[in-house]
């Protein structure tokens, strides 16, 4: 008898294991603030647990050490309603000329050395270069004030919301021209101090750092990306990234393998489809990626557990709402 309730227990555990690995990625929102009201249709369908918001730094502090979480509050109680969770992502980077959204105090005061610096950006296959601004984290003094907003909110929400993510590793600025101090290496150190600092601030909810690429490095040739999983690892980060692209060669010589190295070994793994992921055609079929190809890349080679979907997404857009 006894041996038969080993053997019984056996067979639950393996299927318990299959089915938890064969397990679907959960579908999310991704939107900005005050955008939630208009799209209460797609939030409350079955299919969706939880919608991802945009604040940036600018609408979160007003003043030097001045916050007003306002607009996360209003959005959390409005998602709590609904049974549905929220993660934030900070915004300290920008993909449009004209937005600039750090606090004045930053812009302006000698410390900070004006605050920002241009990049470029890819906004989506066949499409023209963007540019935009990326606050200039390796200064000392522009990343101490970071850190603040940061533990300030945690203050205000760890164990509230489900996660807080920081944005892409990513940045193309013009190294030649740069009179910041940058370098690559102070960048990613910069980086991973963030990072641990926001770890260390939430005790309760998700930290999710977004990893796609970083400046001067290709196939991890600095070590790079080989350090920031093993150190998101080591202190219960997690990774994720702002593109799932099946395949993408550039990905692929960057963040994507290390992904796939460290499945089923980070607390958790959140990707999003945002719209210039949707510019992207499949090579094989000529078409834009379907939901259902995104989902099987990002479920099997990447391990993604959550994915952000831009309500541009075809599927959202359909006209039956699953309710």
């Amino acid at each position: 008898m006894k041996k038969s309730f080993k053997i019984f227990c056996l067979i639950l555990i393996f299927f318990g294991i299959h089915l938890f690995q064969s397990q679907k990625p959960q579908n999310y929102i991704y939107t900005s603030s005050g955008d939630l009201h208009d799209i209460e249709k797609l939030i409350t369908r079955k299919d969706i647990g939880g919608v991802q918001i945009v604040y940036n730094w600018k609408s979160l502090e007003t003043e030097k050490d001045v916050y007003d979480f306002s607009r996360i509050e209003k959005d959390l109680d409005y998602l709590t309603t609904l049974d549905r969770k929220l993660f934030i992502q900070l915004q300290d980077r920008f993909f449009e000329p004209e937005a600039r959204y750090v606090p004045d105090y930053i812009l302006k005061d000698k410390e900070y050395n004006k605050g920002l610096v241009p990049q470029y950006d890819n906004p989506g296959e066949n499409k023209p270069v963007g540019n935009g601004w990326v606050t200039q984290q390796w200064n000392p003094e522009v990343r101490n004030r970071f850190q603040k907003l940061i533990e300030a909110l945690a203050q205000k929400f760890d164990g509230k919301v489900q996660g807080i993510n920081l944005p892409e590793t990513s940045i193309d600025i013009d190294m030649k021209k740069d009179k910041t101090g940058f370098s690559c290496d102070r960048y990613f150190q910069a980086e991973l101090d963030n990072l641990k600092f926001a770890r260390n601030a939430f005790k309760k909810s998700y930290v999710l750092q977004y990893v796609n690429f970083f400046p001067c490095e290709w196939e991890n040739d600095h070590q790079y990306m080989s350090r920031l999983f093993k150190f998101a690892k080591e202190n219960n980060i997690g990774l994720g990234g702002p593109d799932i692209v099946p395949n993408k060669n550039a990905q692929m010589k960057n963040s994507y393998p290390f992904f796939n190295q460290y499945k089923g070994k980070l607390p958790l793994v959140a990707m999003a489809v945002q719209e210039p992921t949707l510019t992207y055609k499949n090579p094989k079929t000529k078409k834009p990626f379907t939901k259902e190809e995104f989902v099987e890349y990002a479920e099997n080679y990447l391990g993604v557990e959550i994915i952000f979907w831009s309500v541009e997404s075809p599927w959202l857009k359909e006209l039956k709402v699953e309710n």
